[in-house]
């Protein structure tokens, strides 16, 4: 089972649509995914266009056991909402006085072997699930829009993942994922030649800057259902591709 966080400390990347879209995407190639939003704003659900009545806000406080807080929003992708609920996990957290960064993995101990992929999405920033969410996790995805505050964002994120990694050895930035590629704007062309020289083989095939990308989740559907011809949809099936070939 890989799993896979979602994960930049600057928001306004496209976290959120990544995690659907690959999540999506490697139900669709017929992987069993589990798809857990860790925000508060809980946004994931609505992306989807569903409305579960529990989710890991109710795991976390103990109301509600695993398979009673995940529904299934489409055929092999199964999701954990978040929500504004997890301010009280946060809290909850805070005040436990030993292991309050490893609630979110005892939480899901008894999921190894029962799905393929684990994707989590991430709020911006440092808070205790996020946290919570790297140490549980194997691999960083992380969405970089082509922009300057971005680039310096990710290395400093990069820098900040050795405290993690002390604790959790297994965890590695993966993949790195150019987002709102527009090649009309030369900055944009800039700053994807600087990613390149610093990540190489991590670097991923840029998503280009793509309008159907917006507009799908004000329809609750995945920009493969919404606009499977457009160039989101390409760009993150290419994603997907490398994803469950295994490639760095």
């Amino acid at each position: 089972m890989r799993r896979m966080a979602v994960a930049l400390s600057k928001g306004g990347v496209g976290k959120s649509t990544t995690a659907v879209s690959v999540a999506a995407g490697l139900a669709h190639a017929g992987a069993q995914v589990l798809l857990i939003d860790t925000d508060t704003q809980g946004q994931v659900a609505g992306m989807l266009g569903v409305h579960p009545p529990a989710g890991l806000a109710e795991l976390l406080a103990g109301e509600r056991r695993l398979e009673e807080a995940m529904i299934e929003a489409r055929e092999r992708l199964w999701l954990l909402a978040g929500g504004r609920g997890l301010a009280g996990s946060k809290r909850l957290i805070d005040r436990q006085d030993f292991g309050g960064e490893r609630t979110l993995g005892d939480a899901l101990v008894t999921l190894d072997g029962r799905y393929d992929y684990v994707i989590l999405d991430t709020a911006p920033g440092w808070a205790v699930l996020s946290v919570n969410v790297l140490l549980y996790a194997a691999e960083i995805l992380a969405p970089t829009a082509l922009e300057v505050l971005s680039l310096q964002s990710l290395l400093e994120f990069q820098k900040s993942l050795a405290a993690i990694q002390r604790y959790n050895p297994d965890l590695a930035l993966r993949y790195v994922l150019p987002t709102f590629l527009d090649r009309r704007v030369r900055k944009s062309a800039e700053i994807l030649a600087q990613l390149r020289t610093h990540f190489g083989p991590q670097l991923c095939a840029p998503v280009r800057y793509n309008v159907r990308l917006s507009e799908a989740p004000g329809y609750g559907q995945t920009i493969f259902e919404y606009a499977p011809e457009s160039a989101g949809a390409q760009d993150y099936h290419a994603l997907v591709e490398r994803i469950l070939h295994g490639d760095p």
